[in-house]
Parts: structure tokens; C-alpha cells; sequence
């Protein structure tokens, strides 16, 4: 008997010395936590950002994320590159992508022609994307830069009564409007802009030419 109750008393201490089996082991740290829930969160097809008419060129992008266990983490790239602020940015996924899929080539832009968008006695103007040609035989005494809105103030020496002209450009991006007004011994163009830019103006045997940056 006494026998009997001794090996009883041993297989119970056995049993609270080890590790209770039905709880389970804790993690360790490196093993992150992930919930069961499951998230209806719709996949990335396509998102698009704008920037401002000041932005010329693309540093760098950052995607911020969120990790399985909850936290949240960002990666950056770094880019250098000249964009058109007039077009979006994309970032998308696409699952039908062939990898080392050979790129096509770019096919070479063609010159574009020069359209006629004012013709005037004295003067005459041009416009090919971020381009603008004058074609006059008047001096240009000046030229600067104003802006809100953004426009390309520039005098010319003739002595006229042509009074005001205004034409709007709606079918032309990069130029709004163009303006000339008469004053004394001069005459005076105003050519408003979409948004902000630098230029360079170059003499030409026509006239000059205008090159938005």
C-alpha cells in the first residue's frame, strides 16, 4: 500500500514540473503578432497625384505601408528625373506583367509645326508646345517676368494706335492668353502663362523666339 501511494506522489510532482500542454508556447520576439481578422481592404490598381505648375523635377517617392503585425513602415526611392507637371503620377500594380519583358522603343516625336494663333500688321505669333515664336520687324526694348497670374510682359518700339487686342488660347496648353496694347512710342505684349515657368529668349531673323523652362 505504502508502496502504491509512493509512486502515486512522484507522477504528480512529474506533472506540475513540466510545461502545462494546453497552453501554448509564448512566441519569441522575433516572430511577429498577426491577427485572424480578415480586412476588406480593396487591392491597388491605380492612383494618381498631381503636382504643382513649380515642380520640374521628381527627387525621390516614398510608400509608406503597413506590416502583417500592425505597424507601420515606409520605403523610399531616389529618382532625379524631369517630369511635365501638366500629367499625373501613376503608382499601380499589374499581375500580367512578363518578366524581362524587352521595352519597345521609343519612337521618334516628329517635328511639330509652328501654328499661327495672331496675325497683326506688325506683328505676328507662333505657337509650338513650349514655344512661342514673333515674327516682327520692331525692336524689343524689354522683356520680364510678373506674376498671379504668371506672364511674359514684353515691349516692342513702334509708335501705333491699335488700342488693346486680346485673344485667349483655350485649344494650347502652357499659353493662356496673349495681349498687346498700345503707348506711347511703344507698344506693349502680355503673354499669360498656365503656371509658373522660367524662359529664354533668343533673337531670330524673323523676330524672336520665346522658350518656356
Amino acid at each position: 500500500m505504502m508502496r502504491l501511494f509512493f509512486i502515486l506522489f512522484l507522477f504528480s510532482i512529474s506533472l506540475f514540473a513540466r510545461e502545462n500542454p494546453f497552453f501554448p508556447v509564448e512566441s519569441s520576439d522575433e516572430t511577429p503578432m498577426t491577427s485572424n481578422k480578415i480586412e476588406n481592404i480593396p487591392p491597388l490598381q491605380r492612383a494618381t497625384i498631381s503636382l504643382p505648375s513649380s515642380a520640374r523635377v521628381v527627387e525621390s517617392i516614398r510608400v509608406t505601408y503597413k506590416n502583417l503585425d500592425g505597424s507601420i513602415a515606409s520605403k523610399e526611392i531616389e529618382l532625379g528625373n524631369a517630369i511635365d507637371w501638366h500629367l499625373p503620377l501613376f503608382i499601380s500594380q499589374n499581375y500580367n506583367l512578363i518578366e524581362n519583358e524587352t521595352p519597345k522603343k521609343v519612337q521618334k516625336k516628329e517635328n511639330k509645326a509652328f501654328h499661327k494663333v495672331i496675325a497683326l500688321d506688325f506683328i505676328s505669333f507662333y505657337l509650338r508646345d513650349k514655344e512661342l515664336k514673333i515674327v516682327t520687324k520692331d525692336r524689343m526694348l524689354r522683356d520680364f517676368l510678373l506674376v498671379k497670374p504668371h506672364r511674359i510682359v514684353c515691349d516692342f518700339k513702334r509708335d501705333t494706335d491699335l488700342g488693346s487686342y486680346i485673344k485667349k488660347l483655350k485649344k494650347y496648353p502652357f499659353f493662356k492668353e496673349i495681349r498687346v496694347g498700345t503707348h506711347k512710342d511703344y507698344y506693349r505684349v502680355v503673354i499669360e502663362l498656365d503656371g509658373f515657368y522660367q524662359y529664354i529668349v533668343k533673337k531670330r531673323d524673323f523676330g524672336y523666339t520665346f522658350i518656356l523652362r
